[in-house]
């Protein structure tokens, strides 16, 4: 479930709360009842894997001189 995050109008301390993507936006705080306004966040942005740039932009002959990749031809 997405994580959302609000502040409270009166003391502008930050809250997250777990809700799904279709509910509506909290108007107050569940606990106190504060009036809450939700903010707009990036995004987290995670690359998992073995380095996707390192395999696909990485130089071919790597160590290599012309020399040496020719007399392999």
């Amino acid at each position: 479930m997405p994580v959302y995050v609000y502040k409270g109008l009166e003391t502008g301390n930050y809250y997250e709360f777990e809700q799904g993507f279709h509910d509506e936006p909290l108007k107050a705080h569940p606990e106190t009842g504060e009036p809450l306004k939700r903010v707009i966040t990036a995004p987290a942005i995670i690359f998992k894997g073995s380095g996707w740039h390192v395999k696909d932009y990485a130089k071919k002959n790597r160590g290599e001189s012309k020399s040496e990749s020719e007399e392999k031809k």
